[in-house]
């Protein structure tokens, strides 16, 4: 444990749980969609549930789905730039069975009518884990670098996104793969000593069995 998990992050309150792990849940789901969010439907489980909109939850996703980082002032007026925007946005209460008490799912569309459905929770300190992608259980935090990839379970996936990342001189810290089943749809979640640039992730993007690619750029605080 370091400093940053005992005093938590520079953050809009009243908690860092409640604010800003929701707001970084809201910015990465928008990260892996890819494009501007115009429909959010939010379910909310446990204390997230019995507390989102007296603790700010709800403005705090919303503010991180619309772009906004932990610290952004505009949080407080989420709810109401979003409207402003066009944005579709529902609530409910859920109850997820074995789910840490801060978790909540979301399905969201983009404006190409992309969309992206994700389960995470708000650890404390503002950490968060992401649980579920497009129905696919994972396992990330996104406080390294990140690379994030929806596959083709086929022989030799692996070895081309390993093999690139080689070329680049990028370092693998940690990697897991997850697949729905054989031959299906499957996943990679890469944790990276350095960062890639827009181009890199292009050429990752390019490789055959790669049907969609999202570099996470380790976060600061």
């Amino acid at each position: 444990m370091d400093l940053f998990d005992l005093i938590g992050p520079v953050m809009v309150g009243p908690s860092s749980s409640h604010t800003a792990g929701a707001a970084r849940i809201g910015l990465t789901a928008r990260m892996l969609l890819g494009e501007d969010v115009v429909q959010a439907e939010i379910a909310f489980h446990g204390s997230f549930a019995k507390t989102y909109q007296g603790h700010g939850t709800d403005r705090a996703l919303v503010g991180g789905l619309m772009g906004m980082q932990v610290d952004d002032l505009r949080l407080r007026e989420s709810l109401t730039l979003a409207r402003e925007a066009g944005i579709v946005i529902s609530f409910q209460q859920v109850n997820i069975r074995g789910a840490h008490p801060n978790t909540v799912q979301m399905t969201i569309t983009g404006r190409s009518g992309r969309q992206l459905m994700m389960e995470a929770a708000s650890v404390g300190g503002g950490n968060i884990e992401i649980r579920r992608i497009d129905g696919m259980n994972v396992a990330f935090t996104g406080k390294e670098n990140t690379l994030v990839i929806q596959n083709t379970d086929a022989p030799g996936a692996i070895a081309a996104v390993t093999g690139a990342l080689a070329e680049m001189d990028i370092n693998i810290a940690s990697m897991q793969v997850y697949r729905r089943q054989a031959g299906a749809d499957a996943m990679m979640v890469l944790e990276l000593d350095g960062q890639l640039s827009d181009e890199d992730v292009k050429i990752i993007q390019n490789i055959r069995q790669v049907r969609g690619c999202t570099f996470l750029k380790r976060r600061n605080g």
